[in-house]
């Protein structure tokens, strides 16, 4: 998590640096006055992941430790603005994302360790609060809600962690909340943006054992995620 926030920040002053020269000026010249009075806009993004499970557990002891490893995501944007500070933005997205879950109680490690890669198709509608627009600057915030498909869920396999086939529903439904800046250059609109990611509900396929050393003692398994996005317009 530590990474990704270090590259928002050095993405971010590197824009500043590359492109912004008069953005942060006492007067600066105005660039795209005109801009969010647009009804209608579309975008791109691209950016860094990290993806974690938060995991409730039947009976206290020994946790699963789940180490997020940092990916990649793209995708596109459309904007419906509904008042001079609120948008509605559908922001579907690709996401690359893998988690390494570490099982105690096992010596090899070919039963201790799980490697979980997943390729995500995100479906998010989000509301963006935007402050009122100083120069060239614009502070917001956002929220929302959405549903995502794990294109590599194995839920159709029938091996399960036995055979090390780690399973999950390949359809869950989340929530975002989190933060960014505009910045308003001379031909676009560059905004990045922080943003925690919380899943509603149990994502996890059961081994076939009940009492399963990987699966049986698992009350639920929610995605969690820090994105960061870099969005241009």
């Amino acid at each position: 998590m530590k990474k990704i926030i270090l590259l928002f920040i050095f993405f971010t002053l590197s824009a500043q640096a590359q492109f912004g020269t008069s953005i942060f000026s006492k007067d600066p010249i105005v660039n795209l006055e005109n801009f969010d009075k647009q009804r209608v806009y579309w975008g791109y993004f691209l950016g860094f992941s990290s993806f974690d499970f938060k995991t409730d557990y039947k009976v206290p002891g020994q946790d699963i430790n789940v180490k997020g490893n940092s990916g990649f995501n793209v995708g596109l944007v459309g904007v419906l603005r509904l008042q001079e500070y609120i948008e509605l933005r559908f922001e579907p997205g690709l996401y690359y994302a893998s988690r390494t879950l570490t099982y105690p109680g096992f010596t090899n490690e070919r039963d201790a360790l799980r490697e979980v890669k997943a390729t995500y198709i995100d479906f998010p509608l989000i509301l963006k609060f935007s402050s009122l627009r100083t120069g060239n600057v614009r502070p917001y915030l956002l929220g929302g809600v959405g549903t995502t498909l794990n294109l590599s869920s194995n839920s159709k396999s029938k091996d399960d962690n036995s055979e090390q086939k780690f399973r999950v529903k390949p359809w869950t439904q989340n929530y975002t909340l989190g933060f960014g800046i505009d910045l308003y250059f001379e031909y676009f609109k560059f905004s990045p943006s922080i943003r925690g990611v919380f899943g509603f509900n149990d994502e996890l396929i059961r081994d076939d054992d009940p009492n399963s050393p990987w699966t049986g003692n698992i009350e639920s398994l929610k995605t969690r995620a820090v994105l960061i996005n870099f969005t241009f317009h």
